[in-house]
């Protein structure tokens, strides 16, 4: 608790006017634990150096252990140098979990600090100027260090760690590195290591113009230890110096393969060709590793065999992203003929084309799934968190219960969830929609000339097509997973301008033929997730007003991201009046993105700031407005608490 040496201004035991209701009760009439919880939301920052002061309840309470057990100051834009310097001088001996990544405008004597919260147990960098010296002070004298994310950027020097730094890592067990340099980082160091992450952001050439290579790490006098890993994962970013790294440490792997190994994980964008170390990796795992989690390169998974032999126990996450999976292969080799998998939490299967129709690799993209493969994977895995079924047709057949959305309304688990705009269309199209115009008058064609045609005549903004239809299977597949937080709608053969760590595209294709019955009521429909945070809707040409938005920014109060791409018809944005209206209701919205051409944004966001929203504006820390901006699914892209 507070120390007698402390600067506590208080103002005796009555509690602030602010405090009090309206009806004449106090804030502070409720219980410890009430008020504890309360407290939790609030900044660290602002609990310990503001509210703390304002009477002697507070200065205990704020003081409480699970409150400063934990700081997260990740995205806290309002710490200041001197108000992180000074919340730990006053709590740094209590701290036990700190997360400062992304705090980018901390220098690097800020961050020094971090060296008197000698009780750490776990401690995010990532993001922080930290070079190899400043991280050896900091660790020789953290020794109950287990949990440790930095980042190893060029300069990075391992003979500059001393002894007690070293003596430091030995003991983390939990490594989460982010390699902006050919390098093996820190991981020599941490002989006990049983949860490796690790991010390949290394660029091709230096500064200078220099092509960077892989083989600046051979004649390191030290190598990795794996001997008690359990969980290995590797996230690539675009580019052959990322893979020629990651190869390796896994040759390191691949001469002895961890016994405890339960999960491997490896993202890489595009083709990652298979070498003998690889082979001999994958052939070791399969004889002498049991798994409950499994990502590969697609290039190791197609045509192979290799999921006949893994063995798998209680798996709680699979990735097939863009593997030619079939769904007779799916059924058999992953879910084994329909073997319960209630383990199961997380499932990628964006991309897979070809994962719910039969053997045949020859389905064209209109022709309709095999509902009966997808019954079976649902009945197998019906505990599962999150799904991701984008960037593939996935078209339902008629006839009752035979629909997508109705089988997936069986998951009622369900916190993320994924799907193409085609997906969700009805089987047929509805009496109550106008005919679409064609999917080629509403696509974008690159750089090109536009084709102009007619513009549609719309209704009005608040037209009774904005309305959700409780007929329709969408509808009904969200009402029966009330607690969506996570939800994206991506047009099949939607690409988006430059991905951040997938192969970039430059060919647009118009939208899939059934997506132009998807429109604005059934976005209304997305209100009725009143525990929705995350919402991504990209290729919806339908999109007539909006004023289903409107719907969402009333109901879904929780909403924190919001991600908007090309929805309309090509290079109009007539839904500027239903997304100022949105806007004035999402209070917590802290992360808005776009994706439209210039001249279109400059239609929306100048009007947006002028009618008011500058406040809205003002309030989100990071506004995306840029053509280039990453529009990419996020629903099991990585294991569910996978870090921090």
């Amino acid at each position: 608790m507070a120390s007698s040496g402390e600067d506590t201004s208080y103002d005796g035991d009555a509690p602030p006017a602010a405090a009090s209701m309206a009806d004449g009760a106090h804030l502070l009439g409720f219980s410890d634990e009430i008020l504890l919880h309360i407290l939790s939301h609030i900044p660290s920052t602002d609990l310990v150096l503001n509210v703390r002061r304002t009477c002697r309840k507070l200065a205990v309470l704020c003081l409480d252990k699970s409150l400063i057990h934990t700081v997260l100051l990740q995205k806290d834009y309002e710490a200041s140098e001197d108000k992180v310097k000074q919340l730990v001088r006053e709590i740094g001996r209590e701290i036990q979990q700190l997360n400062m990544a992304g705090c980018y405008w901390l220098s690097g004597s800020t961050i020094e600090h971090v060296a008197r919260c000698r009780g750490l147990v776990k401690v995010n960098l990532s993001g922080c100027r930290l070079t190899s010296l400043r991280l050896s002070k900091m660790l020789s004298v953290l020794q109950h260090l287990r949990s440790l994310a930095i980042d190893v950027s060029p300069g990075f020097d391992a003979s500059q760690l001393s002894g007690e730094c070293k003596a430091t890592l030995s003991r983390v067990r939990e490594l989460k590195q982010t390699l902006y340099t050919p390098s093996y980082g820190v991981v020599p160091c941490c002989t006990s290591l049983e949860k490796l992450l690790l991010y390949f952001e290394i660029l091709d050439r230096t500064r200078e113009g220099a092509i960077l290579s892989g083989q600046l790490m051979v004649g390191q006098s030290n190598v990795p230890h794996y001997q008690n890993l359990r969980v290995f994962y590797a996230r690539l970013a675009p580019g052959y110096i990322n893979q020629e790294v990651v190869r390796l440490y896994l040759a390191v792997l691949s001469d002895r393969t961890p016994e405890n190994l339960h999960a491997f994980l490896i993202s890489v964008p595009g083709s990652f060709a298979e070498s003998g170390a690889t082979k001999n990796l994958l052939d070791s795992m399969a004889r002498n590793v049991v798994l409950d989690a499994l990502q590969l390169p697609k290039s190791w998974l197609n045509g192979s065999s290799l999921l006949q032999h893994m063995r798998f126990n209680n798996p709680f996450y699979f990735s097939f992203s863009r593997c030619t999976l079939s769904g007779g292969h799916l059924i058999q080799r992953v879910i084994n003929g329909g073997k319960d998998l209630r383990s199961l939490a997380s499932l990628n299967l964006s991309g897979c084309v070809h994962c719910l129709s039969p053997d045949s690799l020859l389905r064209k993209a209109e022709d309709d799934i095999d509902s009966g493969i997808l019954e079976t994977l649902v009945a197998a895995c019906c505990n599962l968190r999150h799904l991701n079924l984008s960037a593939a047709h996935h078209h339902s057949s008629e006839g009752p219960g035979r629909h997508l959305c109705q089988l997936l309304a069986r998951l009622r688990h369900l916190r993320s969830l994924s799907l193409p705009v085609c997906s969700v269309a009805d089987s047929a199209p509805r009496a109550d929609r106008a005919p679409a115009q064609p999917a080629m008058h509403a696509v974008p064609r690159g750089f090109g000339k536009k084709v102009r045609v007619g513009v549609q005549s719309c209704p009005g903004p608040f037209s009774s097509q904005a309305v959700p239809q409780p007929s329709s299977v969408f509808w009904s597949l969200l009402k029966n997973v009330p607690f969506l937080e996570r939800l994206e709608l991506i047009g099949s053969n939607f690409s988006s301008a430059m991905p951040r760590n997938e192969p970039a595209i430059r060919n647009s294709l118009p939208p899939c033929s059934r997506a132009q019955n998807v429109g604005d009521s059934e976005v209304a429909a997305i209100g009725q997730l009143a525990f929705l945070r995350h919402l991504t809707l990209a290729q919806l040409p339908s999109i007539l007003t909006g004023s289903g938005l409107v719907s969402i920014g009333l109901q879904c109060q929780q909403l924190q991201s919001l991600s908007l791409a090309n929805l309309g018809m090509m290079g109009k944005v007539v839904y500027m009046s239903a997304l100022s209206d949105m806007l004035k209701h999402c209070k917590r919205l802290k992360d808005l993105s776009f994706q439209a051409e210039r001249p279109a944004l400059n239609v929306v966001i100048f009007p947006l700031l002028h009618e008011g929203l500058t406040d809205v504006i003002r309030d989100v820390p990071m506004v995306h407005l840029d053509e280039i901006t990453l529009f990419k699914s996020r629903v099991a892209e990585e294991p569910p608490n996978l870090w921090w």
